[in-house]
């Protein structure tokens, strides 16, 4: 892009945000990804420490399937629909005020346990590296981070383009070196825990917050109304680079480490069985993730609290300002005042809500959309994708895991 056509992008964005940008596919896919790739994808190695790596595995691909299922389902809701509405407006719209406040609550602790994960685990690797307190690493991090959030949706499209494409090849490059390593061994991945069965229950929920980008395809839905078409192939596209991307991290941390040793941090401690260089090279990749995942999310928190009360953020530039500060202080304060004491823990409850939220609601979205019919869509679920037995499927397998996750973390279903 020019100089002065960048330039006087910015300047408009600062004014306010006069129209909703167009985004590319590229856009769309990096957008997706960036979300999927935060500080799950750093901590997921660690939550199969009790279980293994094929149980991992096994909830990657169901979990992948399901949610690709269920953000195909929004997203034609979305194309039917009118009005620009986020998760939340199209609750009211189709499922009235009750699903209203139940899919917000949902979208809210989803991203205020998340931006709290990212704001924790950023002070932690920032320390790492630079030796700065904690607290410090937190406050620097969220300064890029904060800012992007208030340039918008074209902001956050290009800066994930941008940085998943570096985070790409770093990846590449450390799981490469981890191949070559003498030490690794790929016996670690079938090593399975002692009650292993049980133990793989709880890293559903784990899995399903890191697929959670069903909140934000309506906001994707709308930097691709210009080319509807183009909305479900990112989709796809995106979920499949997040499952391998997925894959490949605990792979290769696991065959260097073995299951007991990896950090909840997974950069921390794979980079450093790889080499100094990789140390940071790997933590650089791990700032990257958290940064586009807060964008994503965070994004996504901002417009659906502007939908919520019913406010213009799009143009009015005050009103803005107060939801953004809405958004990014809190996660930031409670970090600040070491309110969590792991990143697993600040990731628990988002897993847990999002799973029996976006469970059900993206069904009863699309089916009462479809009654509705308000425009023609660019793109309509098949028959196969929509077949009852496919509904029921997802229900069954989101409510039953999250139910043992939750007896599980109470201590009801001893996993001992």
């Amino acid at each position: 892009m020019p100089l002065r056509e960048a330039k006087e992008e910015f300047l408009a964005e600062l004014r306010g945000h006069p129209k909703t940008k167009k985004l590319t596919f590229l856009e769309g896919v990096a957008m997706l990804v960036g979300t999927n790739i935060g500080i799950g994808i750093l901590s997921i190695a660690n939550t199969s420490k009790n279980a293994g790596f094929l149980p991992l595995l096994f909830w990657l691909i169901v979990a992948g399937i399901l949610s690709t299922i269920t953000m195909l389902y929004i997203a034609e809701a979305s194309m039917r629909t009118k009005e620009p509405l986020q998760l939340t407006g199209l609750c009211v719209k189709y499922l009235g005020k009750l699903a209203k406040y139940a899919m917000f609550i949902s979208v809210a602790v989803t991203a205020l346990g998340a931006l709290m994960a990212y704001e924790k685990a950023s002070g932690r690797i920032l320390h790492a590296l630079l030796g700065l307190p904690n607290h410090w690493g937190s406050l620097i991090f969220f300064i890029p981070a904060s800012l992007v959030l208030w340039l918008g949706l074209k902001a956050i499209g290009r800066g994930e383009k941008q940085i998943v494409g570096v985070m790409f090849v770093i990846l590449c490059v450390l799981i490469i070196s981890t191949f070559f390593k003498d030490k690794t061994n790929f016996g670690h991945l079938l090593e399975l825990g002692e009650n292993y069965v049980l133990s793989s229950v709880p890293i559903f929920n784990v899995v399903v917050f890191v697929y959670s980008s069903q909140y934000i395809v309506p906001e994707m839905a709308r930097g691709f109304a210009h080319q509807p078409k183009l909305l479900p192939k990112a989709i796809v596209v995106g979920n499949i680079i997040t499952f391998a991307m997925l894959t490949l991290i605990p792979l290769s941390a696991i065959s260097l480490e073995g299951l007991q040793n990896v950090s909840d941090v997974v950069t921390l401690s794979w980079g450093k069985s790889i080499g100094a260089w990789a140390y940071y090279t790997a933590n650089i990749f791990a700032l990257c993730a958290i940064l586009t995942s807060y964008w994503g999310l965070g994004g996504m928190f901002l417009t659906n609290i502007a939908n919520h009360i019913g406010k213009d953020i799009e143009r009015n530039l005050q009103t803005r300002f107060w939801v953004l500060l809405a958004v990014v202080l809190p996660p930031l304060i409670l970090v600040l005042l070491d309110a969590i004491d792991s990143v697993d823990q600040a990731l628990y409850w988002p897993g847990v809500v999002g799973a029996l939220v976006l469970s059900l609601f993206p069904i009863l979205i699309l089916h009462r959309a479809r009654d509705f019919n308000e425009q023609p869509t660019g793109y309509i679920c098949g028959r196969m994708l929509t077949h009852r037995i496919v509904k029921v499927g997802i229900i069954v397998v989101y409510f039953g895991a999250t139910l043992g996750s939750i007896l599980a973390h109470y201590g009801i279903l001893t996993l001992t």
